[in-house]
């Protein structure tokens, strides 16, 4: 299998043979969940690090799981009682963890640049699991799985992702990664959400849900981030729903079996209609939960394999 990657901090880097790996890998995860005995050892013997500096109980949920089902010795790191609040600095906080050895260091920040920051600062391997604007690598991969495992294939559809683009990085991330597997991507959105210079990523651009979703064969809806907006972004909620949000209604205009999806958490009556969530026939929210576990334990797999890999060189060079 081929993965190259030292840390896991973006999808930029990734080549597309590497996106095909951990997807690949991903699906065994699938199955090894699905079985009553859901341990591995792969990661016995490894600390795992969870550092959230943003509220997220499903992506930290996800992490723990994924380490624990694989072996790791998971340590969760309260950053609300931790040495941050009393005013130290990230870097020193880099320094004290790596002083700890730590083998996986799964990181969420406020701050775009800060996971990355974080890696120059460790010997050991660093995943992001969310960093401001930036991106949020794993929450792509998941709905590249969730995709695939649907669809049939990865390559060559039309995915319309609609919703708050300018705030996003799942959509920056998701953006990069459908890119690089040579799909037709749509972005749906009111100006006021979608960024400047969003055509230099080679999409298509609407604000209007029923020409942007027309053939679409995914229609991925997008969290209105509330927490990075500082202004008035829309008028309303209400009128939000009217124009933005996913109904029964606009979906008709996709292809008839069109996926749809929402990274989470939803606002219901908002985004996306709650009994068109609840659809088992076109909703495929729950699957990318799913998904969500079995990626995040192949791409710390895949980065154990590498440190453990270099770890064994700089071994052998010492002895030399």
């Amino acid at each position: 299998m081929t993965f190259r990657a030292r840390h896991l901090l973006g999808i930029e880097h990734l080549a597309p043979d590497e996106i095909r790996t951990v997807l690949d890998l991903a699906d065994r995860y699938v199955d090894l969940n699905r079985r009553t005995v859901k341990q591995a050892d792969v990661l016995a013997g490894m600390t795992q690090i969870n550092m959230f500096f943003e509220n997220s109980t499903r992506t930290q949920a996800s992490f723990e799981l994924a380490g624990k089902r694989l072996g790791a010795d998971v340590m969760n790191m309260s950053v609300a009682q931790s040495s941050v609040k009393k005013g130290e600095t990230l870097i020193d906080t880099a320094l004290t963890l790596n002083a700890m050895h730590p083998d996986l260091l799964v990181v969420r920040h406020p701050s775009s640049g800060a996971v990355n920051l974080l890696a120059s600062k460790v010997n050991c391997a660093v995943l992001n699991a969310g960093d401001g604007r930036h991106e949020h690598p794993t929450q792509a991969l998941l709905d590249a799985l969730t995709i695939r495992r649907a669809k049939g294939r990865i390559q060559r559809l039309t995915v319309a992702i609609c919703g708050d683009i300018a705030h996003s990085r799942v959509a920056r991330s998701n953006l990069l990664l459908l890119g690089k597997m040579e799909n037709r991507i749509r972005l749906i959105a009111p100006p006021t959400l979608m960024p400047p210079g969003v055509a230099e990523f080679g999409c298509e651009v609407y604000d209007d849900m029923a020409a942007g979703l027309e053939g679409a064969d995914v229609v991925m809806m997008l969290r209105l981030q509330r927490e990075r907006m500082d202004g008035g972004f829309i008028p309303s909620e209400r009128e939000y729903y009217h124009r933005f949000g996913l109904d029964a209604d606009k979906l008709a205009h996709a292809k008839p079996d069109a996926i749809v999806m929402h990274p989470g958490p939803m606002n219901r009556g908002v985004e996306i209609d709650g009994t068109l969530a609840d659809d088992i026939n076109r909703s495929v929210i729950q699957d990318q939960v799913e998904m969500g576990v079995a990626v995040r334990m192949a791409c710390m797999d895949l980065l154990a394999r590498n440190l453990r890999a270099e770890r064994g060189r700089k071994a052998v060079e010492t002895y030399a």
